[in-house]
């Protein structure tokens, strides 16, 4: 009965996780929840296993019916995934639970300005040369790449904030622009994984099928409704990992 539930989970994750990130807050807790005696990198890489299916045909899916700045993105992708590899590297030197507080702060900081600007992300309008995208993209590509890499939590409302904010993209376009990064992020953690055997096939074979359905369902309402609706689920879902960042950091 265990896989069932999983890939319940596993289904809403890429649901969720394909309008606005955050799929992993669910789909990881319930992986510990069902699998108590898997050991910690299994349980990641199994998760990555379902997640990377589920990322990259919400990826198609969007490339297919917004237009993505490949040209920005493509270079983000690849320092993102050489970074991200690199963060999951550094995880045996440091405590990545130092990091709970400052990302806590980040996170609420990235609720109220959403939420106070009511205009936030509504209009498509970049606002950086194509030079600066580039560079811009890269460093997005480094910074988030690394963080994956090293902690991961929140990734996907990061890199929506930043292709809003920064980039200049509405909701709908920064999604999408996200799943890009997020392919690239989990591929290098999913191929780190891969070959230390820390996946459990035939669990994640499963979870993957059912969060690439979940992501087919959630890209289209996302397309369906617009960036309005992104935005407010964006708000929901920034919000949910800020009282879960609070729990785990302080009780």
């Amino acid at each position: 009965m265990e896989i069932v539930y999983l890939c319940l989970f596993a289904f809403l994750a890429g649901l969720i996780d394909s309008v606005v990130g955050g799929g992993g807050l669910i789909q990881l807790p319930a992986l510990f929840v069902f699998l108590p005696t898997v050991p910690i990198p299994t349980i990641f890489g199994t998760g990555k296993l379902s997640s990377i299916a589920g990322t990259s045909v919400s990826m198609w899916r969007y490339a297919r019916n917004v237009e993505i700045n490949w040209r920005a993105l493509l270079p983000a992708a690849f320092a993102a995934f050489v970074f991200s590899f690199l963060g999951a590297r550094a995880v045996s030197h440091f405590d990545a639970a130092l990091l709970r507080p400052l990302i806590l702060v980040l996170l609420v900081s990235v609720a109220v300005y959403t939420f106070f600007r009511k205009d936030f992300g509504a209009i498509h309008a970049p606002k950086l040369a194509q030079a600066k995208e580039i560079w811009n993209g890269i460093g997005v590509g480094l910074v988030i790449g690394f963080y994956d890499g090293f902690f991961g939590p929140g990734t996907g409302s990061f890199l929506m904030f930043i292709f809003v904010g920064v980039f200049g993209f509405n909701f709908l376009a920064a999604s999408a622009s996200a799943k890009v990064v997020n392919v690239a992020t989990n591929l290098s953690a999913l191929l780190y994984f891969g070959y230390k055997g820390y996946i459990l096939y035939h669990i994640g074979i499963p979870m993957a099928i059912s969060s690439v359905l979940g992501s087919m369902v959630g890209t289209r309402i996302a397309l369906a409704k617009g960036s309005g609706f992104v935005r407010k689920l964006f708000l929901v879902v920034v919000t949910g990992i800020i009282l879960k960042f609070a729990y785990d950091t302080f009780f």
